[in-house]
């Protein structure tokens, strides 16, 4: 049996409540997913705050914590390679066979459909606080930032002192005269 599986590439900084719900909807139309942290080399920046490790981390206990089948998914992380005429086969070195590619990443989808894959943009769900730069944005601010992000995710990031993290990377140098 030839099992169809889809790729998703995202940064996950960090993983939240939406990228659950995109995950959910793509394994409605494939058997396995492949779960691409982008990105990977990046950390401690305030764009890009936690590890691969780190994410990596949040991402299995978020899926596990949402009753996700680990026999359904793959995480693997993968650096920037900043040459995109050879990034599509880059990712196909790292990962296993895919058939589908799900991203609203304009550049991503270019990519992919000049390599001839089916392309398609997932639903996004209340994106406007289910993103990466709310959540952190929020850290920053001391607002609520928690119930965008599974259970696990807090406790990860508590357990890391990201927040704190994140707070340390906003300072700015003070440059003595």
């Amino acid at each position: 049996m030839n099992k169809i599986r889809g790729i998703l590439i995202g940064r996950m900084q960090p993983p939240h409540k939406g990228h659950i719900e995109v995950i959910k909807r793509i394994l409605e139309e494939v058997d396995e997913v492949i779960i691409g942290i982008g990105s990977a080399q990046q950390s401690h920046d305030l764009n890009d705050p936690f590890t691969a490790g780190e994410r990596i981390m949040m991402l299995t206990h978020a899926l596990v914590e949402n009753n996700i089948d680990p026999s359904r998914y793959y995480i693997i992380p993968m650096e920037d390679i900043n040459f995109n005429a050879i990034w599509v086969a880059y990712v196909k070195m790292m990962t296993p066979p895919f058939k589908k590619v799900y991203s609203g990443n304009p550049l991503v989808k270019q990519l992919f459909a000049e390599e001839e894959y089916e392309v398609y943009s997932p639903p996004l769900y209340n994106r406007k606080e289910y993103s990466g730069r709310e959540i952190r944005k929020r850290m920053l601010k001391e607002n609520n930032w928690e119930n965008l992000v599974c259970p696990s995710t807090v406790k990860i990031i508590n357990e890391i002192k990201g927040v704190e993290r994140i707070k340390n990377l906003s300072q700015k140098e003070i440059n003595e005269v």
